[in-house]
């Protein structure tokens, strides 16, 4: 996650002024935004949360139209998962398509015998995920399918939801005053009642909806009770990245993928790229109503396809209007909470032993339809990487080619420690970093708690089908 301070105050100020000039129809037609249901899980028994999901092919509305969608339990974005730490959770997942699929439970750390994305679930198959939530795990995680070469089609097509897990600091005095929602961000475009199929150029630059949903409604309205709130923002888009600023009002970062920050973080913008999750908090200065922008962002200059190429916007360009992507109507009647000055202790990995020194290369091939890591394509029965348990590793990641490319990595969370040379702003958990255009980026990474075999990749999850995916393999 990339963020941006005072250099985009003026433009965040045009953006509002853009989004005020929107026709009075569109904006009086706004749906209420819904919240994505919550699974129902059983806790009879003490410690155990029991619940299950089955993917499925579901009619459902989409804006003005309805379209078949792929969908957990019939809901599209998928029913929130709220946990709590230190429970053991049993998770069925019922295929119920006629694709193999599977369930990657994006940032949580747990056993990759158990998150398994090489685990393939056959059609009318059941499977079922049980594992122990880890301390530490409170934030905001998400889970959506991972069976390689289809992972894509999937998630475009609706498979993606939220997963909470919640935790003592959740429970403390301030934040339990704050009104909490979950915004579930998903672009798709459709096509003859369904999700519009892949076309070449959507591989070569991954694929991108003129729909942009959040909790899968077009320009929302969110009418809160409160005056302080907590927004929970999940990318689940297969390639778009969100530049998000609130008209009017800064974002307090509070968590980024699933972990608290040492203390609340005001920006007036931030990045979020796919498979990103931010926490903020935004406290509502005014009666009136205000729209939550994605200002545009270019991730870079695409593949030459018949004299074209894919261009998006960096921050700071006005190269596209921005896009509402929901308004949030103050109440009336307001309080707000004062924000904590701190949240959270965030232990720094130590790199003075560091056992290993990595570096990887992201590459491209063939016109831009094969993605590769240091010159090769995945390949599910090679080791790319073996590691110790116990170990710190150091990552450098250098990104050659001429678009961005947000590196995930699954199991252990890593803290970012420099960008093109320069040290990192601050101390974060992260399981997502984007690596700009011909940049580098220096990561710690941990390798604790779990052996076995999983995966790293780039989360625009076409470039992972094509090839820009490897396995690490713990012992």
């Amino acid at each position: 996650m990339t963020d941006v301070t005072r250099r985009d105050v003026l433009r965040v100020g045009m953006a509002g002024a853009a989004a005020l000039a929107l026709p009075r129809r569109l904006l009086a037609q706004s749906a209420t935004l819904p919240e994505p249901p919550l699974l129902a899980l059983d806790r009879s028994e003490p410690g155990l949360a029991v619940g299950s999901l089955v993917a499925e092919w579901t009619r459902t509305a989409v804006g003005d139209t309805t379209a078949w969608l792929r969908t957990y339990n019939g809901s599209f974005p998928g029913p929130t998962i709220r946990v709590r730490e230190g429970e053991r959770v049993r998770l069925s997942l019922t295929n119920r398509t006629a694709d193999a699929t599977n369930l990657h439970t994006h940032g949580l750390h747990v056993d990759p015998t158990i998150d398994d994305p090489f685990l393939s679930i056959a059609p009318g198959d059941t499977w079922v995920y049980e594992f122990d939530v880890p301390s530490g795990a409170a934030g905001t995680h998400w889970y959506h399918p991972h069976v390689h070469g289809s992972v894509a089609r999937q998630l475009f097509e609706g498979l993606a939801g939220a997963l909470i897990v919640e935790g003592p600091l959740d429970s403390t005095t301030r934040l339990r005053r704050i009104e909490e929602h979950v915004l579930v961000l998903k672009d798709l475009s459709l096509r003859n009642g369904a999700a519009s199929p892949h076309t070449m150029v959507d591989w070569m630059n991954g694929k991108e909806g003129d729909l942009l949903l959040v909790n899968g409604v077009a320009d929302g309205q969110l009418v809160p009770r409160r005056g302080t709130l907590r927004l929970r923002l999940l990318n689940a888009s297969n390639a778009r990245y969100y530049h998000l600023a609130l008209e009017g009002h800064p974002l307090h970062l509070i968590a980024t993928d699933g972990h608290f920050l040492g203390q609340p973080v005001e920006l007036d913008a931030l990045l979020l790229a796919p498979g990103e999750r931010a926490d903020v908090v935004v406290q509502l200065a005014g009666r009136g109503s205000f729209h939550l922008l994605d200002l545009g962002y270019d991730r870079g200059s695409g593949h030459m396809m018949g004299g074209g190429h894919m261009m998006g916007n960096r921050p700071g360009s006005a190269a596209d209007a921005p896009h509402p992507l929901l308004t949030i109507v103050a109440p009336a009647r307001r309080r707000t909470v004062p924000l904590p000055s701190r949240l959270t202790t965030v232990d720094v990995v130590d790199t003075t032993r560091v056992a290993q020194r990595r570096r990887f290369v992201l590459g491209e091939a063939m016109m831009g339809m094969a993605f590769s890591i240091n010159g090769r394509t995945f390949d599910h029965e090679r080791v790319d990487v073996r590691a110790r348990l116990g170990d710190v590793e150091i990552w450098e990641i250098v990104n050659g080619t001429g678009m961005d490319h947000p590196m995930h990595l699954h199991t252990y969370p890593f803290q970012v420690l420099s960008r093109n040379g320069t040290g990192e702003s601050r101390t974060a958990w992260k399981d997502v970093v984007n690596v700009e255009a011909q940049s580098r980026v220096e990561l710690a990474v941990p390798i604790a708690d779990f052996g076995g075999k999983t995966v790293y990749h780039c989360h625009i999850v076409e470039h992972e089908d094509l090839g820009m995916m490897g396995v690490l393999e713990v012992a």
